[in-house]
């Protein structure tokens, strides 16, 4: 098992929401509040950078092409390479200044789960809501309640979902209903030491291994489908934000990273806070969910 190494010095303000699209080849994730996109492409190392009209918080890969971006205000429609952004489903009331969205997932049927966050911590507690984006465009509110939406995934056998509201510092789990969509009899899985940083966005790997990453805590932590802590990854940046699993035997682990609110004093230890990590550790991943819609 390899230790995270540098692949784009990125220098995101607030990097996130990794995700690997197979058809290309590439990674791809996005800098919330710089409200950009970026892909990079292993083979070459080639870097591509797309402009958004508001702050972004997860990407999704459309199984017909082209990307489902959870902006500020909702679910807005990505046709690659050239066209610009358009609304698909707004949250209702609209969330400017308030809430935006933040991490989020698409499912093995083919929904895009993402949730909503508040721009002021100190007004956020219990403001958010997870929501689910039906392939048909009907927005349903799965959660609500929820201060920081942060990190989901499903098991491999997709019985179970995964989530992170990162003020509890816990990994949840959901018994899931992939036939209607419907979450229920949440429980706590993992209580992460608040020593250890705040639980951020996670994926789980072909083994059912859950990675969450910690801001805060400078690492990527591996937990068993019964919660046990069972490896640690050290990151050379504080603020690890979110992690996927890429490359053409998805055995390659990307680490996304944050420099934003970083103290000088820190920032100056931090070179590469805001960049883009790899490393390979030793167990694969699985294919990137693709919306239906």
């Amino acid at each position: 098992m390899s230790q995270p190494e540098l692949v784009v010095d990125a220098r995101a303000q607030l990097g996130e929401g990794p995700v690997w699209d197979e058809r290309a080849q590439e990674l791809i994730w996005v800098d919330i509040v710089g409200q950009m996109v970026h892909r990079f492409r292993p083979s070459d190392g080639r870097v591509t950078s797309l402009s958004v009209p508001k702050a972004v918080g997860a990407v999704a890969i459309r199984s017909h092409g082209g990307l489902v971006l959870a902006l500020e205000d909702g679910f807005w429609i990505l046709d690659l390479p050239d066209a610009e952004p358009r609304p698909f489903a707004l949250l209702d009331p609209p969330a400017p200044g308030i809430l935006r969205m933040n991490d989020g997932k698409v499912d093995r049927e083919g929904r895009f789960w993402a949730g909503t966050t508040a721009w002021d911590d100190r007004a956020g507690d219990g403001a958010g809501a997870l929501y689910r984006l039906d392939p048909d465009g009907g927005l349903r509110r799965m959660l609500d309640g929820v201060s920081i939406s942060n990190g989901l995934d499903w098991d491999p056998d997709g019985r179970l979902m995964y989530f992170v509201d990162t003020p509890t510092q816990r990994i949840d789990v959901f018994d899931y209903d992939g036939l209607s969509g419907e979450i229920e009899r949440r429980r706590t899985l993992v209580e992460v030491p608040h020593a250890a940083g705040a639980p951020d966005g996670l994926t789980v790997d072909a083994e059912g291994g859950i990675w969450v990453a910690l801001w805060g805590g400078s690492a990527v932590h591996r937990y068993t489908p019964e919660g046990t802590l069972e490896r640690t990854l050290h990151v050379p940046a504080s603020q690890v934000s979110s992690c996927a699993f890429g490359g053409r035997q998805l055995d390659e682990l990307y680490v996304t990273t944050a420099a934003i609110d970083l103290p000088p004093d820190e920032a100056a230890r931090q070179p590469h806070a805001g960049g883009l990590f790899r490393c390979r550790p030793g167990v694969r991943g699985r294919p990137a969910g693709l919306f239906a819609g």
